[in-house]
């Protein structure tokens, strides 16, 4: 889990980049849609694999995570909101400004959800009888 997040901390770091490197008329530059779209794919691709098949083996193993394991789906549902506003900003061509905040909010809420889930679920996770491919699950690591 935590290679996938690490992975993921560093696709929006490019996609952040990308953004400074762009030109001010032009904001939303080829490389910044390419790295946005991967970004966005991939961190909507790992969340639904935790809820999908992770989550549901964590809560039939340790039924007491299950007010934990709610918690990390509103996260996961504030975080698609947020992403949807990102890419109809980037689809909208908006300003450096605007989406310097889209980012920066994902950034934050981001972070804070992975940390909160590395705490609580790393180590369940070294001992959790997962009958699904962890890729798959989580991501490719």
């Amino acid at each position: 889990m935590r290679n996938v997040h690490d992975r993921l901390r560093a696709a929006l770091a490019v996609t952040r980049q990308a953004l400074a490197d762009g030109e001010p008329a032009e904001p939303a530059t080829r490389d910044l849609l390419l790295f946005c779209h991967g970004f966005c794919t991939a961190l909507t691709a790992h969340h639904q694999g935790e809820d999908r098949d992770l989550f549901p083996a964590i809560a039939a193993q340790h039924p007491e995570l299950r007010e934990t394991l709610r918690y990390l789906q509103q996260d996961h549902s504030m975080i698609a909101h947020l992403l949807a506003g990102l890419k109809a900003a980037v689809a909208r061509t908006a300003s450096a400004a605007e989406l310097d905040q889209h980012l920066e909010g994902l950034a934050a809420i981001m972070e804070s959800h992975f940390s909160y889930e590395e705490r609580r679920l790393l180590t369940v996770l070294e001992t959790l009888a997962l009958d699904a491919d962890p890729d798959a699950v989580l991501g490719p690591l």
